[in-house]
């Protein structure tokens, strides 16, 4: 099934639910200096979930470009693998005091099966298991609607509860199709778990749906596999926030007016529709890797890493570009050098007789292209007018950054590995303006992985004795 299915298919089955189709926000927030980037689905939406009424009514669709790279360690290293991406779109439905958990489970679980056409035995999901400490009961209705969800298909649902991750790993999940998880899985708040939660916050717990591949689990993630192991064998595409809380004088009281925040990434569900793990082969970022695979001379099949990266990266980087930001050593113009620079080292550790000025400068072509049919109801444009300023902006930031690269390879290549430390690292980039990242991903190629706390340790004391 192609993107552009999935994405109008989403937005039809909500419209037929009484729901009103808004555009995506632009990647960067308005009128939000706290955040670089919007992130979820719901970013844009906060002040209606905290009372405020939204002009199209209490029942809200939409697909939102969303941009995650706010840690390099949390975010942008994440990327390389066949699941994370910095760019992605966030499918998403709402309801503001209107539905609530008996409408809401039923609408997700009936997309999937009925509008994408997934088998209901590959799916599994997780809810909330309670909390003693703050006196916060299970989610025993979410159970027991997906209990009745899945035997109206014929499936027995049975339960597993576990107190932390460690108990999963150790214990497994057994035949069991819901398993509960503790605060740190399964409860949204913008503070995280309860006991984090300031006075007057708001929050709930959350039910998350995850597709079986069926593959063999892995043991160096566990002894035994469940819904939130790491090993590959499940991918969640969908998760359902009840916020139902507010925490006053201390304890967690039910709001009168009770919300619903959806989020299911596209890139996820297209992947799951055509029965593979990997959501770099889908039609999101074919013409992408095509092109890559023309510059860089090797398959995808052959080094999926590298292609992962510099597709993910420029996509995200001509999105940025798209919208007026340019690299530079503040804010999301720091961002966007990140998203070119690692890129272009990738392509340099490669093989450093590749002119990564060139072959970067090509690939907004192909991400263009490959949003040029949406509807403009959504929101999602890239400007084509836009391409050859795009392509210079990315050329000449490649072109200012070789000679940062051929400096700090200097120094690199003549530095035993045993010499390497935090504060080693810490120089090339005070001395040579070597970003941590280039660092990381070059020492990543000779084998040794740094530590990016010990970076920001010296940096703080580097910046302590600066004072």
């Amino acid at each position: 099934m192609k993107s552009i299915e999935v994405r109008q298919k989403y937005i039809n089955f909500f419209k037929n639910n009484g729901h009103e189709h808004i555009t995506s926000s632009t990647l960067v927030p308005e009128n939000d200096p706290t955040t670089l980037f919007v992130s979820s689905g719901m970013q844009p939406l906060l002040k209606y979930f905290l009372g405020e009424n939204h002009p199209n009514g209490k029942r809200i669709v939409n697909s939102q470009i969303c941009l995650r790279a706010h840690g390099f360690m949390d975010d942008l290293l994440e990327v390389g693998d066949n699941r994370h991406t910095s760019f992605f779109e966030m499918l998403g439905n709402w309801s503001f005091g209107d539905y609530f958990k008996k409408e809401q489970i039923p609408y997700f679980y009936n997309f999937l099966t009925k509008e994408i056409g997934l088998d209901p035995q590959k799916l599994f999901v997780t809810c909330f298991i309670g909390d003693t400490e703050n006196n916060i009961s299970k989610d025993l209705e979410a159970v027991e609607i997906w209990k009745e969800l899945f035997a109206k298909d014929g499936i027995e649902a049975l339960v597993s509860e576990f107190s932390s991750m460690e108990e999963a790993e150790n214990s497994g999940m057994g035949n069991s199709r819901i398993c509960l998880y503790p605060a740190k899985k399964n409860w949204w708040s913008r503070n995280g778990v309860p006991s984090y939660m300031p006075e007057g916050d708001i929050g709930g717990p959350d039910t998350e749906v995850f597709f079986d591949f069926g593959f063999s689990h892995d043991e160096r993630f566990g002894k035994y596999c469940h819904p939130n192991c790491d090993c590959g064998r499940f991918l969640e595409i969908g998760n359902s926030v009840f916020t139902q809380y507010q925490k006053r004088d201390g304890k967690f009281v039910e709001l009168p007016s009770k919300n619903v925040d959806f989020g299911g990434g596209l890139e996820r569900i297209v992947a799951v529709s055509n029965n593979t793990d990997d959501v770099f082969e889908t039609d999101l970022y074919t013409l992408i890797i095509e092109k890559l695979e023309s510059l860089l001379g090797i398959y995808y099949k052959d080094n999926k890493s590298l292609f992962r990266i510099i597709a993910d990266h420029m996509k995200s980087g001509t999105f940025l570009a798209n919208y007026g930001i340019k690299p530079s050593n503040k804010l999301q113009g720091y961002i966007l050098r990140k998203f070119i620079r690692r890129a272009a080292v990738k392509i340099h550790l490669f093989n450093p007789n590749l002119d990564f000025s060139n072959i970067l400068m090509e690939i907004p072509l192909s991400v263009i292209e490959t949003y040029k049919d949406i509807s403009p109801d959504f929101g999602i444009t890239l400007d084509s007018h836009k391409l050859p300023e795009i392509k210079e902006l990315i050329f000449v930031e490649c072109e200012n950054f070789k000679k940062i690269l051929q400096n700090g390879m200097k120094v690199v290549n003549k530095t035993p590995l045993e010499k390497v430390d935090a504060k080693f690292v810490f120089d090339l980039y005070q001395n040579l303006g070597f970003p941590f990242e280039v660092s990381y991903d070059i020492y990543q190629s000779k084998n040794l992985l740094l530590s990016h706390a010990e970076f920001v340790e010296e940096f703080n004391k580097h910046r302590e004795s600066s004072k």
